[in-house]
């Protein structure tokens, strides 16, 4: 039970590291304008899906949990 306490810690810990550079506006100029990104515009419709920002998070977060079962 110590183990999942700790693990519980770290991810709040993480979670509110994140959380705070969101809230800071880090990453407001490129995150979800990567080249990949797909935005399209037409009259008063506009449709973007971040394709590529979603892949770069899901491998962070691939890579962070790879490194908490190590």
């Amino acid at each position: 039970m110590n183990d999942v306490g700790k693990l519980l810690v770290a991810a709040g810990l993480l979670l509110a590291a994140v959380g705070a550079l969101i809230w800071s506006g880090f990453g407001s100029g490129w995150l979800g304008r990567l080249p990949g990104d797909i935005h399209y515009t037409r009259g008063n419709f506009s449709f973007h899906f971040p394709i590529v920002t979603c892949l770069l998070a899901s491998l962070l977060l691939t890579f962070l949990l790879w490194l908490f079962r190590r």
